[in-house]
């Protein structure tokens, strides 16, 4: 992004001075208010980042395919070259971090959906950088990705909910991984609410597989957070697990959005209205307005997605109220907000390629209060001031023009400010007549046979043609259908989502230009979602976020050297080396003991050492490294709303294709083993651990080779725990970023143990370490109090042998001189499998791929044009061709093409 748009950079700040007798002075000058507000904008810079999949949901032992974009305003500092993805699973549990190295503002990753660690579910990934860490982890990018199973799930079901009284009643139907019904089986069930269940019972289902449970739901807190555990009994024993936030009530909400904020008694404005059920999505509704007397004013009906608009002109005195129904039913009659006789807001009132008019509008009975006083207004737009006026009404209405040539597309923030400083009124508009990157795909013809090769030509026709980063994906649509409405592409993620609070639905209906009236529907959803970036009346009291974390330049390792007395150790000098990377670094410690190691490039899972024996009191060195931050995880994000909850059904023809893929793609040849079976230690060998289920995660003895002290080297392997420095305790990271404070029990070898016992465990000893998040039947939690197991198990003594040297027994200490760690470090390198099918034999293979094409390293040069190529697969019917990117102007584009496979 090198080019800046000159309304950027020269700051238009347009003073409508209207010179009329006894003009008051306003008690904040205008100046002081763009000063103020202009360093916010100078100082915290505006990052975005979006990422582009592949497809929109996978199966159990896929790769799941992503590039990571990064959008920044045009603010002269060095953006990020770090971005981070989280993979979250359905219950709000972090499973992964993955850290993106950014060139160009982009980064390509990828993730294996393991199936042994992986499970059906609904993940998030939540995608930011280190500087978005200072603001609200509302701004991070979030996308619902539903990942089905065809290879480990026993038990495939499909489940839904009714109203009975005071109960839910569940009707779930089972068959096992083959499809056949499962009849006549034994059934028990409980609703839990966290560790402990409200409601249980057992149950049989019929000829058809089916069985219906009953619970209680008076406490609609405990449906929210919620799940339903099903056991069907049989060979073995398969386990249903269905969340209880399906199982609310279903409800009609109406709300409404006057323009501006208020309903003004005497002027006539716009009030938009967002209609939705339980789930947060939107339902089409029509309704009517009435007045206190049972009179008609207005009839109104959604535009889609349940929001629309109509005009009204309130009375003073008069109480409004709706009538709404959906489909025809039954009304539900929902209260208008009161008519306020006095106020003042800004409403807009035309959009086109020069300005945008915006009108300043008085109630009657308000004018004479405020008449020749003046008012602010600001236009804010990615993080810059692009309009601020000085405005003094001298009539109940005033029409201000602003400017919008050069401007790029996306949100601006219209906000009217009193005299005081003080926000009043605001209204959004999306603009959207800048060019924005257009990309034209072609492909050599429209119609292809089976794994025939494909020639693709991408061209960048905009006018003016800047460097760009694409990203491609074609799948095959007939195996991955999908409705593009649905999509969070990058038009929609950092123009519109990135600026706007709560849970947008559909966000690619308002971007595809065959839905008519897709500006209206925008509008509808500018005046009812709101805007949540910043908030003026903060700004103009010089309240500004506090900076933890800059924009990160690569990667650091930093600390503090100190004397075994606890005193910092200056011009201390520090080696770290990383084996794996044949990389060597030294550092020098300031007057306090600090040392870094900057820009530093190494792959997840390596083991870093640092190192101060390199001065000549090193036995009296310690060596304290500073804690790595991260976000915490937002529990009930709103896009949980995209959750998917009958996985099998939703996903029934790709899992029947994922098993056929599974299958062929993984027979291997007999081997005969000859080697002994090497027992392996788990927690069930304890009795204290017996009641446990199978692991969450376990870590191998072999990671902790070359760790000194066993506490340091936890902080960072324990997948889904945190430490806290200040209690010296370890929690689940779920519960802690809930705000719980109920620490994880230590076991060693059955044992329970304190946190200071840790450091006298020997790493080397350590055969395995196992994480439990669950406790289902209570057996530890209840008696020890904790929230969550970490057990450690040694390796099996072996026979006496001689005694151990002074040197070996040096060699098992741990050294505060010498401290070994793996640290979060890049993802690893990995290139898309293209096949090529060339000859008759290559093409007798059987090709179930769903992804045909990734390609997430596209630069576009000047010229504006790339050619491709790759080979189809066996699937027929419809491709599907995303293409995604950023031109070094802040542009970014998508669009999608089609061609047919027969």
């Amino acid at each position: 992004m090198k080019k800046i748009y000159p309304i950027y950079s020269l700051f238009l700040l347009l003073l409508f001075f209207q010179t009329v007798r006894a003009q008051e002075v306003p008690r904040i000058p205008i100046n002081t208010v763009v000063d103020r507000v202009q360093k916010y904008f100078g100082v915290y810079p505006l990052e975005k980042v979006h990422v582009h999949f592949d497809k929109p949901y996978y199966a159990v032992g896929d790769t799941l395919w992503f590039k990571t974009y990064l959008y920044h305003n045009p603010v002269a500092y060095d953006p990020s070259k770090i971005a981070y993805v989280d993979i979250i699973n359905g219950r709000d549990s972090l499973i992964q971090t993955l850290r993106i190295p950014l060139k160009n503002n982009a980064g390509a990753g990828y993730f294996v959906l393991d199936p042994q660690v992986m499970k059906q579910d609904n993940y998030r990934f939540r995608a930011y950088t280190k500087w978005m860490m200072n603001f609200d982890v509302g701004y991070f990018f979030n996308k619902i990705v539903t990942v089905g199973d065809a290879i480990n799930k026993k038990l495939a079901s499909e489940i839904v909910y009714s109203p009975e009284g005071n109960k839910t009643k569940a009707t779930i139907q089972f068959r096992d991984s083959k499809g056949a019904l499962l009849a006549k089986k034994k059934v028990t069930w409980e609703a839990i609410d966290g560790w402990d269940p409200f409601d249980k019972g057992k149950s049989e289902t019929d000829d058809m597989g089916r069985v219906t449970v009953s619970f209680s739901s008076k406490d609609k807190e405990m449906l929210k957070k919620g799940r339903l555990i099903v056991k069907v009994d049989g060979e073995s024993s398969m386990i249903g697990d269905f969340p209880l936030k399906n199982a609310l009530a279903e409800t009609l909400d109406v709300q409404f959005f006057p323009e501006g904020g208020d309903l003004l008694a005497g002027v006539a404005k716009n009030v938009a209205f967002k209609a939705v059920n339980t789930e947060g999505k939107g339902v089409k509704v029509k309704g009517k307005i009435i007045d206190s007397k049972k009179k008609v004013v207005v009839e109104f009906a959604d535009l889609g997605l349940g929001m629309g608009y109509f005009n009204l002109l309130p009375v003073a005195g008069e109480h409004y109220k709706a009538t709404v129904s959906v489909d025809g039913g039954a009304e539900s009659t929902f209260d208008l907000p009161q008519v306020q006789s006095e106020g003042i807001n800004v409403v807009v009132t035309k959009v086109d390629e020069e300005a945008i008019q915006v009108g300043l509008v008085a109630s009657d009975s308000y004018f004479p209060k405020i008449e020749n006083q003046p008012f602010y207004i600001f236009g804010q737009m990615n993080g810059q001031l692009i309009y601020g006026a000085q405005a003094t009404m001298k009539n109940a209405s005033l029409a201000l023009s602003v400017p919008v040539k050069d401007l790029p597309n996306g949100i601006i923030q219209f906000t009217l400010m009193s005299p005081q400083g003080k926000a009043l009124s605001e209204r959004l508009v999306f603009y959207d007549l800048a060019e924005d990157l257009a990309i034209q795909v072609k492909t050599d013809k429209a119609n292809y046979a089976k794994k025939e090769k494909v020639k693709l030509n991408i061209n960048n026709v905009t006018s003016e043609k800047l460097m760009s980063s694409l990203s491609v994906s074609v799948i095959d649509e007939t195996k991955v259908p999908y409705d593009d409405h649905q999509e969070n592409g990058i038009l929609s993620s950092l123009l519109l989502i990135s600026d706007l609070r709560g849970f947008i639905e559909k966000p690619g209906y308002y971007f595809d230009k065959e839905v008519a009236n897709r500006k209206q529907a925008m509008d509808a959803l500018l005046m009812t979602q709101g805007f949540r970036r910043f908030n003026y009346d903060e700004l103009v009291a010089e309240k500004y976020p506090q900076v933890n974390f800059m924009p990160e330049q690569g990667i650091a390792i930093s600390g503090t050297l100190r004397l075994n007395t606890g005193r910092p150790y200056p011009n201390g000098g520090l080696l770290l080396s990383i084996p794996a990377r044949a990389l060597r670094k030294d550092a020098y410690t300031d007057k306090d003991g600090r040392f870094v190691f900057q820009d530093l490039n190494f792959p997840d899972s390596v083991k870093v050492t640092v190192n101060a024996r390199s001065n000549d009191n090193y036995r009296n060195l310690v060596i304290n490294l500073d804690q790595s931050y991260y976000p915490e995880v937002d529990n009930n994000n709103p896009y949980k709303a995209n959750d998917i909850l009958n996985i099998d059904k939703q996903m029934v023809d790709y899992l029947a294709n994922s098993k056929n893929e599974f299958r062929t793609s993984n027979l291997i040849d007999e081997v005969t083993v000859t080697a002994s079976r090497k027992e392996v230690r788990t927690s069930k060998e304890f009795s204290a651990l017996s009641g446990l289920s199978m692991a969450d995660h376990r870590i191998e003895g072999d990671r902790l080779s070359g760790c000194n002290m066993l506490t340091m080297c936890l902080n960072t392997l324990l997948t889904g725990v945190t430490y806290d420095s200040q209690t010296l305790k370890y929690y689940l990271t779920r519960s802690y970023n809930q705000g719980s404070r109920v620490p994880v029990q230590f076991f060693l070898n059955g044992m329970p143990i304190d946190e200071n016992t840790l450091n006298s465990i020997v790493p080397m000893e350590i055969e395995a370490i196992e994480i439990f998040n669950r406790d289902d039947l209570g057996t530890v939690s209840r008696l020890y109090q904790n929230d969550g197991v970490v057990s450690i198990i040694t390796k099996k003594e072996k026979p006496k042998g001689p005694r151990m040297t002074l040197a070996q027994i040096e060699a098992l200490l741990p050294k505060s001189n010498v401290v070994d760690l793996y640290p979060l470090g890049y993802i690893k390198e990995r290139k898309f499998y293209m096949p090529k099918y060339d000859t008759d034999q290559s093409k007798s293979t059987n090709d179930y791929r769903t992804t045909v094409y990734w390609n997430p390293d596209i630069m576009i040069d000047e010229t504006g044009t790339i050619a491709l190529d790759y080979f189809n697969a066996d699937g027929n019917g419809k491709y599907k061709v995303v293409v995604e990117g950023i031109d070094n102007a802040g542009r970014i584009g998508r669009t999608v093409y089609y061609y047919n496979v027969k």
